[in-house]
């Protein structure tokens, strides 16, 4: 019998199963995917406030003369528009048209910036960033800094209500996809108006060894602890991709509805191939689909005309805790994408008519 692989323990691990979190295996981290269930800690983010342990995710920085040269090159999106204390969502194209990896881009000050990668990507990505800083001989220094940091995601409305007394600022003056570096408790951390569930909020980088005392507080302020179960459906109800499911090697920001981070007005891996697919019209699109009859989406489920044609696969899916419905994201071919169009989901054999909709899904009613 083969021995399961030790998994990796984030810095709030004791504090999960202090609450009685169920455990699971996630990228090779064990985290909470929840902990009094989904439906509540969906809920008490999207009208309250709740808070998640996302410490899995890797963060790098990268200094020096040629960082900003490097991530132009590597990363789709324009890096010169940023300015200090901004953040850029992007991706690294990976020289056939397909995904590295999507993340975030932090310019702490002129080249010095932070990137916050998916635990699943980390060692890929930092090996084919290394491969890229040899290979064009960058002036930059490159470092891990993943195991020095926790991240605990506090979402919600009430986000601000619950942070501002750790704080001797208000980080409700934070603009969306800004941060700062401001003491949390005292200490010294990075507070970013940025997040994966639509309901506003903050990601808080902490040093590993300060955030059980943050977690702690928080928690007496009333914020719901939440698991990765929440966090899935509440990013699929805006239509945020989520790596290895909406986006992988194979796919492409153009047909992943991703051409807003993809800037042309510069030089980037795949730039002529993205340009090409752009111009022609990607042959499948990433789009929503909406539940008209009752069942639930799943990842590989196919997405069928109404005389049975295969023109789509769902990618990710849901039961909508906040709209009552089935919702998918899914690819389907060009043709049979457009807003509004009727197509059906075959669900074990049965075929469940659906509707095409733009994200998010929140705005559909």
């Amino acid at each position: 019998m083969m021995e399961k692989p030790n998994l990796i323990k984030t810095a709030l691990y004791k504090k999960h199963l202090e609450l009685g979190a169920k455990m699971v295996d996630y990228s090779g981290f064990e985290m909470p995917v929840s902990y009094d269930g989904l439906i509540a800690e969906h809920t008490s983010v999207r009208e309250d406030v709740g808070m998640f342990d996302v410490s899995h995710m890797g963060e790098f920085t990268l200094r020096g003369e040629d960082a900003l040269t490097l991530l132009q090159n590597i990363t789709s999106n324009d890096v010169s528009n940023l300015s200090d204390g901004k953040i850029q969502y992007s991706c690294i194209p990976n020289g056939k048209g397909g995904i590295v990896d999507d993340l975030l881009i932090y310019r702490i000050s002129e080249g010095d910036y932070m990137l916050v990668v998916n635990a699943s990507n980390m060692v890929k990505d930092w090996a084919f960033i290394t491969h890229k800083i040899k290979d064009g001989e960058y002036k930059v220094m490159f470092e891990n800094k993943s195991d020095e940091f926790a991240l605990i995601a506090l979402q919600g409305p009430n986000a601000t209500d619950a942070l501002s007394p750790l704080m001797t600022i208000n980080p409700g003056e934070l603009a969306y996809y800004t941060f700062i570096s401001a003491e949390i408790l005292g200490v010294e951390c990075i507070v970013s108006a940025t997040g994966y569930t639509g309901a506003g909020g903050y990601e808080l980088y902490i040093p590993s060894e300060h955030s059980g005392r943050v977690w702690s507080k928080l928690l007496e302020n009333n914020v719901t602890p939440c698991g990765l179960a929440a966090r899935d459906t509440l990013r699929m109800e805006m239509g945020f991709c989520l790596y290895g499911n909406d986006i992988d090697e194979t796919t492409n920001s153009i047909e992943a509805g991703l051409g807003w981070i993809t800037k042309f007005s510069k030089d980037f891996t795949d730039k002529g191939l993205l340009e090409k697919i752009k111009a022609e019209g990607p042959s499948r699109r990433m789009k929503g689909l909406k539940m008209l009859g009752r069942g639930i989406p799943r990842k590989g489920y196919q997405v069928i005309t109404q005389s049975g044609e295969v023109v789509g696969e769902v990618t990710s899916g849901t039961m909508s805790p906040t709209l009552g419905y089935g919702i998918g994201m899914a690819y389907i071919n060009s043709e049979f994408s457009k807003k509004g169009n009727k197509l059906s989901v075959r669900i074990r054999n049965k075929d469940i008519e659906a509707e095409v909709v733009k994200f998010p899904f929140l705005n559909q009613g």
